[in-house]
């Protein structure tokens, strides 16, 4: 071996290891600089002919584990969805207070039956009336507060989920920008660790966003995709598109996340994004929060129809001059079709004395009352004749009224045997003529129609229904148009299910006995249906198509409806606590001031079987008010724990694999320290080995001279 190649392998040796020892010395420099990756040179034996001809630093690369990175990204991912959900559904849970306080929502519901029993053995204290009232009208005060606060935390989500986009985007475009950069260096055999680090941050940041997987491109930088495929960065970077819907109720349809990927593909984003804070976002607003103020929009609904069932089956005393009906969204003819048993309209004056009565007995599609026949278009004309002129009858907008003349007042009790019914409904709560609780839109949606009913809506208008897949991206808004023709409910229908124009490839919409439409989807799991816009208004009554039927998520909107009568809360005096009695001997009082039958009626409430519909993911079905609020009480709080639990356990996972990734790719300082001192005595070898190659130098030249 000549002494130059002992020269050059001394001098590539003394290189090498100053290489390794700058590379050491970043990395002792950055032993505490979170996300630091640290930095190793891979040395190489350099050969020429087959002879040893010293050493070089083939690449400076980090110490990445593609694997342990891949489960850090993925348990980080996973940890910033469950953690948002749980922070935003804990807001909806303080809503309706402690579970274990007996002040919270649910309890005052139970408190407030039990001021009406109480009320009850009392019926003549002014104060306990006001007291009542007030705690009802408390009540629905609350109802209607929470779920303002459920939409609030819907809108918190949908305005974080464009922060999202906003700072999504800008990572995207920087760890493209890094690819170049990284690429460039690669090929003129740069130390680009540096731009890694600095990338690998950004990558990191983007998986709290959304799920990544990153590969390592061939000409170095990476690509980076969602779990499903779509691509994030590439050769350039995708973009995100969203439009924030501001002002959030039940009722509003949000736009889709958009994502544009490099090769000019656009998508839906969820389609491809299974974890991460927008995914978070997405199922608190579209799931959680929907679920929860649907079966809020249930349990409040409930309530006020079995008060006003009850209310409706008793009367004030003295009884009210006039009874306004609700507005029942259909024509009185579609509105009297339908009924059976009997009911029995009296006048009374201020003594409670009956100066007339008019008993109708319901058949079908006809009637008679007092004996007299009648059908639905001459109901009011044989109705007004055979009370004798001490009261009148009129409809109206879809509402019927009752008006006393000569000072009597108006008064309705079912037969007791025999009572009136329609949909579940006595003819008076039907009708909502005698309510205590009042609300501008129907909130019960068994309409008594059949598929030969008239519907009521113009030919033309239209609904537009939007269908959703599991991942809640849109698959498809559909405008179905009322149909030209007789106006029946069954064209309607034939009009809805339609497979061309109507939602006949998702589902199809039915019309059950009592009148009540629903939809249902052939996959529940994998479509979802609700109201993008609805432009039917139904004569006479001026409501939409989804506010009679409760399509999509009108059904959520009803828990901020409800008010107690507002001549009720004026007049304590017109709470109905007391019931006609339809057996007084003539001349006698059928009211009574004292009779307290009504308030223990009122009090019952909670107690009575109720049939629930399927509201936020629970079935329904039958039970009592008072066993719904308790279920929905540990639904709420079970939810709100197991959102925490979730979190924290998906909080626990990220901080393990992130332990574990740091273990493996971090600077240790021992480890650091000892190969400092290997490189240090490498240099020292090198140097020792040119002050060798110098003294061999001086001799053979010695010897030459």
């Amino acid at each position: 071996m000549s002494l130059n190649s002992i020269m050059n392998i001394a001098t590539s040796g003394l290189k090498t290891a100053q290489s390794q020892l700058r590379v050491t010395a970043d990395n002792i420099a950055n032993v505490d600089t979170p996300g630091y990756i640290r930095k190793v040179a891979d040395q190489s034996a350099a050969v020429t002919n087959g002879y040893g001809s010293g050493v070089d630093v083939m690449r400076v690369r980090l110490a990445t584990d593609r694997f342990l990175q891949a489960a850090s990204l993925s348990a980080g991912s996973d940890a910033a969805r469950q953690t948002v959900r749980y922070e935003l559904y804990d807001q909806i849970q303080n809503q309706f207070g402690d579970p274990s306080s007996d002040t919270n929502f649910f309890a005052q519901v139970d408190k407030l039956f039990a001021t009406y029993a109480t009320l009850a053995e009392s019926p003549t204290s002014s104060a306990g009336r006001q007291d009542t009232i007030y705690k009802t009208q408390a009540i629905f005060n609350q109802a209607a507060g929470i779920a303002s606060q459920i939409q609030s935390a819907r809108q918190e989500a949908d305005g974080r989920l464009l922060s999202a986009v906003e700072t999504v985007n800008p990572l995207l475009e920087q760890i493209a920008k890094l690819n170049k950069t990284i690429a460039a260096g690669t090929v003129t055999n740069e130390d680009v660790t540096g731009a890694q680090n600095a990338q690998l941050g950004l990558i990191n940041e983007l998986s709290k966003y959304m799920d990544v997987k990153v590969e390592a491109r061939s000409n170095g930088g990476v690509t980076l995709r969602t779990n499903t495929g779509t691509t994030l960065v590439g050769e350039g970077a995708a973009t995100l598109s969203y439009q924030a819907a501001g002002t959030v109720d039940a009722m509003t349809a949000f736009s889709d996340i958009m994502i544009t990927e490099p090769s000019g593909t656009r998508w839906p984003l969820l389609d491809g994004v299974s974890s991460g804070q927008i995914r978070g976002l997405v199922e608190m607003r579209d799931v959680d929060a929907p679920a929860a103020a649907a079966r809020l929009g249930e349990l409040t609904a409930k309530l006020a129809d079995e008060l006003n069932r009850a209310h409706n089956a008793n009367s004030s005393v003295p009884a009210p001059t006039a009874l306004t009906g609700r507005n029942t969204g259909q024509s009185l003819e579609n509105a009297l079709t339908g009924f059976t048993g009997a009911t029995t309209i009296s006048t009374v004056n201020a003594s409670g004395v009956v100066q007339a009565s008019a008993r109708i007995v319901f058949s079908g599609g006809t009637m008679t009352i007092n004996g007299a026949a009648a059908d639905p278009t001459t109901f009011l004309s044989v109705l007004n004749a055979q009370l004798g002129g001490t009261a009148t009858a009129s409809f109206s907008d879809g509402q019927l009224r009752l008006d006393g003349a000569g000072g009597n007042g108006v008064a309705i009790a079912d037969d007791a045997t025999s009572p009136s019914t329609k949909g579940g409904r006595g003819f008076s709560h039907w009708f909502g003529l005698n309510d205590l609780v009042t609300t501008t839109t129907p909130t019960f949606y068994e309409t008594g129609l059949t598929l030969t009913s008239q519907h009521g809506f113009d030919p033309g208008e239209s609904l537009t229904l939007r269908f959703a897949g599991p991942s809640g991206a849109r698959l498809r808004d559909i405008t179905v148009s009322v149909p030209a023709g007789t106006g029946t409910m069954g064209e309607m229908l034939g009009a809805l299910n339609d497979p061309i124009t109507g939602v006949g490839r998702y589902g199809a919409f039915s019309l059950d006995a009592a009148g009540k439409l629903s939809f249902k989807a052939y996959d529940p799991s994998a479509t979802s249906m609700g109201v993008v816009n609805d432009n039917t208004t139904q004569d006479p009554t001026g409501v939409s198509m989804s506010q009679l039927f409760g399509l999509g998520a009108t059904g959520s909107t009803r828990a901020g409806a409800y008010s107690v009568r507002s001549d009720i809360q004026q007049d304590p005096g017109k709470l109905a606590l007391a019931q006609l009695n339809l057996s007084a001997a003539a001349g006698t009082p059928a009211l009574s001031k004292n009779d307290g039958r009504g308030g223990l009626a009122l009090g019952d409430v909670g107690k009575k079987n109720v049939a629930f519909a399927a509201a936020g993911g629970n079935a329904g079905g039958t039970k009592t008010l008072s066993s719904y609020a308790a279920d929905f009480a540990g639904e709420i709080g079970g939810k709100a724990s197991a959102a925490k639990t979730r979190s924290e356990t998906a909080s626990a996972l990220a901080k393990e694999a992130d332990s574990r990734r740091t273990s493996a790719e971090g600077v240790n300082m021992d480890e650091e320290l000892v190969n400092m001192t290997t490189f240090q005595q490498a240099y020292n070898a090198s140097a020792r080995l040119i002050q060798a190659s110098k003294d061999m130098y001086d001799v053979l030249i010695g010897i030459l001279q």
